[in-house]
């Protein structure tokens, strides 16, 4: 299978006159073409650091990474999408128009990029609502808008940090299956970070678990559970023996999430 993202021996220095601090060390990992993958960690272990550094939002000190057999030196907004937690959407700009802004500032034609945008906003899930502006949006719908921008220049692959965090746990898990539901449409490359244990299994192909002090790869483990998802599939025995792997894998490491909605 095509690799979209290849880690290799990864390493991350933030330079400090007293004492520097080694954020991730020597990670190695590899995402296919199509994959859904989690990485899952403690606060601190270095998940958005590494989420930067893939997307070339900042440099790493050490090693390489390789999106569709490119070295990343830099952002790479015809590949690569970022989603953040916070849908950082101008307030001023109807939900339609900060879809567009990619493409606005790309200079692509006014006609052409309201059709692409309009295309989004339905696969989305939110048709009807391209006019509204922001502060008339619920923190859900933002959050789609967020990621119809990301899609709206078509990208590979779609990172996304801590997407759903702010949201309660029933709009949390909503956005969840609305998210495989776009995945599943679109078949992008989609590299997650979250804290949710019970979130990272129930989307992924593939999580890999991180560790602190520094920041490094403690497994790799492969969610053996068939497609599509369905909720009922959260009380399982696999979901469970799936969730308890990865709860244990942390706390060996002596790093408990600080929350797993």
């Amino acid at each position: 299978m095509q690799r979209s993202i290849e880690i290799k021996s990864l390493g991350k220095v933030y330079q400090h006159p007293v004492r520097p601090l080694q954020a991730l060390s020597r990670i190695s990992l590899s995402v296919a073409q199509g994959q859904f993958v989690s990485i899952v960690g403690a606060s601190g272990c270095g998940k958005s650091t590494l989420l930067q550094i893939v997307a070339g939002l900042i440099e790493a000190s050490e090693g390489e990474v390789l999106v569709e057999g490119a070295p990343v030196t830099g952002p790479m907004p015809g590949k690569i999408a970022v989603v953040f937690q916070d849908a950082l959407l101008l307030p001023w700009r109807s939900a339609l128009a900060n879809v567009e802004l990619p493409l606005e500032l790309k200079r692509v034609d006014k006609s052409l990029r309201r059709k692409k945008a309009e295309e989004m906003i339905e696969l989305v899930g939110l048709g009807g609502f391209g006019d509204r502006l922001p502060h008339e949006l619920s923190g859900g719908m933002k959050q789609r808008v967020s990621i119809a921008r990301g899609l709206v220049q078509d990208p590979s692959i779609v990172m996304m940090d801590e997407p759903f965090g702010a949201l309660d746990e029933l709009t949390r898990t909503r956005m969840g299956d609305e998210l495989l539901r776009i995945w599943e449409a679109t078949q992008k490359t989609i590299l997650l970070i979250t804290h949710s244990l019970s979130e990272a299994i129930y989307l992924s192909d593939t999580v890999y678990v991180m560790g602190r002090d520094p920041g490094r790869i403690l497994e790799q483990v492969t969610v053996d559970l068939p497609r599509p998802r369905t909720i009922d599939m959260m009380g399982s025995e696999t979901f469970g023996r799936l969730r308890n792997r990865l709860w244990k894998l942390i706390s060996s490491d002596g790093s408990i999430p600080s929350s797993d909605e």
